[in-house]
């Protein structure tokens, strides 16, 4: 009995969480998940996750009472997230400018926490072969053609890579 104490005690709460949120994310919709991030997160008396997760279901509930029906489709959700990433992310960023590290490090922490709810983000590599294949079907030859290159990318990579970043590698592919 205390062998197996001993050895759930080394297990870290993150591994824990992760262990659980595989579990639990195959049979729920992304508002139960959340709801159950909750209650574990109170549990286990992890104050700062339980902020970051409070504020994603405010989110939630929000964009449910817009038309009325109180649900939100997972899709709609994972929108709403990774909006908070790149709010959390400006912000982190603005504090980072400011010198006020201990703000910065508050809102990367619900950035880690968010990211567990968003699909992997495809690396500025991939990225860029896509812009290339792009390029190529369009017929793009400089800058004027941004437009008909960053439709067909956005659509193809939404949700999958950050837009500032597909832009860039837009620009620098059209210019080179």
């Amino acid at each position: 009995m205390s062998k197996n104490l001993l050895i759930l005690s080394e297990i870290t709460k993150k591994e824990l969480a992760t262990d659980y949120y595989k579990l639990t994310t195959k049979t729920m919709s992304l508002t139960e998940q959340i709801n159950a991030d909750i209650k574990a997160a109170m549990l286990a008396r992890e104050k700062e996750k339980l902020e970051a997760l409070r504020a994603v279901k405010a989110a939630l509930l929000l964009e449910g009472t817009k038309d009325g029906s109180g649900e939100v489709s997972d899709a709609t959700g994972l929108e709403i997230i990774a909006k908070l990433v790149k709010q959390r992310r400006d912000a982190s960023a603005i504090f980072k400018e400011q010198g006020r590290e201990d703000l910065a490090k508050d809102e990367d922490f619900q950035i880690e926490i968010l990211n567990v709810y968003l699909p992997a983000q495809m690396s500025e590599d991939e990225v860029r072969a896509i812009v290339k294949a792009t390029i190529a079907q369009s017929g793009a030859s400089g800058p004027q053609d941004m437009g008909k290159v960053m439709g067909p990318v956005m659509g193809k990579l939404k949700g999958k890579a950050d837009g500032a970043i597909i832009s860039k590698l837009v620009k620098e592919e059209l210019a080179g």
